[in-house]
């Protein structure tokens, strides 16, 4: 009986192996093996590549969600501590302003050349009264002080009323823009002409009585207190500035508006003149 025959497969795959094996060797030493695996690497991270955006597109957006949403407290916190700092800043600021405008009223008040000698009382306003036709304002100074009824009060720019109510400590003061305030002045060219000049209410024009129709007059000229004997204000106090005037096809004369020369709008500190009828 004849032996059985071997197989030659083993042999076979035997030398594949060995013959890949020396081409893998000979690949790598001439640097092919290094392509082949770079290219096995760039086809994987090709493959890849679109998974792993996807990823990243989804997962950074929450990251990011998250990590705001920790420091969203501590950012508002911060927010309106700085907030508060800006205000408190804008509210000195504010004070300083109005600190700057008093001491200039103040100062002002010191230095009143129309005044000369006469005899005053530095008051504080502490209240303004304001309708159509009425304009007054409170002050704290009273009897105790000097002050009586009808006693002129003057402000930075010229004559700013009349002392209308006094008590022990305060008064209130009748602007000279108030529907029942007349005040007697003197315009033009020395000795001047004689007007009355009547208010409308708290900031509107000053009117003009008496003057004559067609009598020249420029726009800024000064009306002043005429100061006549026995009159309720001393000559020679600032009164208003004319801003227009005409004379109409039958008037008797001319129609004429002034501003009041003082800020009446913006007073904190006034002065009473110790001054009455027949001084």
């Amino acid at each position: 009986m004849a032996p059985p025959r071997r197989s030659r497969r083993p042999r076979t795959t035997l030398l594949i192996l060995v013959l890949a094996a020396v081409s893998i060797i000979t690949l790598d030493a001439r640097g092919g093996f290094h392509v082949i695996t770079s290219g096995v690497r760039s086809v994987a991270s090709d493959a890849f590549t679109p998974v792993r955006s996807g990823v990243n597109a989804i997962v950074e957006p929450i990251g990011s969600f998250l990590a705001g949403s920790v420091h969203y407290g501590a950012v508002r916190e911060q927010n309106q501590k700085l907030q508060a700092e800006i205000d408190q800043m804008k509210m000195q600021n504010a004070a300083a302003a109005d600190q700057a405008a008093a001491m200039k009223q103040l100062t002002a008040l010191l230095h009143l050349p129309y005044l000369a000698n006469l005899q005053t009382v530095p008051a504080e306003v502490t209240d303004f009264g304001t309708s159509d036709f009425a304009a007054t304002i409170d002050i704290d100074m009273g009897r105790a002080d000097g002050v009586q009824l009808d006693m002129p009060v003057v402000g930075n720019g010229g004559l700013v009323g009349q002392v209308v109510e006094v008590s022990h400590h305060t008064a209130t003061v009748r602007l000279i823009t108030d529907g029942q305030s007349s005040v007697g002045v003197r315009y033009g060219p020395a000795p001047g002409s004689l007007a009355v000049l009547d208010g409308a209410g708290a900031g509107k024009p000053l009117n003009a009585d008496l003057v004559p129709s067609n009598t020249p007059l420029t726009d800024g000229e000064v009306f002043t207190t005429s100061g006549l004997q026995g009159a309720l204000f001393p000559p020679d106090i600032p009164v208003a500035r004319v801003v227009a005037s005409h004379t109409g096809a039958t008037a008797s004369q001319e129609s004429v508006s002034l501003q009041p020369l003082a800020d009446l709008a913006h007073l904190r500190y006034v002065t009473v003149v110790l001054w009455g009828p027949g001084s």
